[in-house]
């Protein structure tokens, strides 16, 4: 049960701060996936580092 109201509450604030501020959440959402872009590519990096 608290766990389905956390996750609610995030669902509920991710929502009221896209319609509150629809630039910021256009920029977190950009750096998110920037975050995880890097992350990619430092895997893909150190991968190709170790096999060569």
């Amino acid at each position: 049960m608290p766990k389905k109201l956390l996750i609610w509450s995030v669902i509920a604030f991710a929502g009221f701060y896209l319609f509150t501020q629809p630039a910021g959440a256009a920029d977190a959402v950009g750096g998110a996936f920037s975050a995880v872009g890097d992350g990619f590519q430092s895997v893909i990096t150190f991968l190709t580092a170790l096999f060569n």
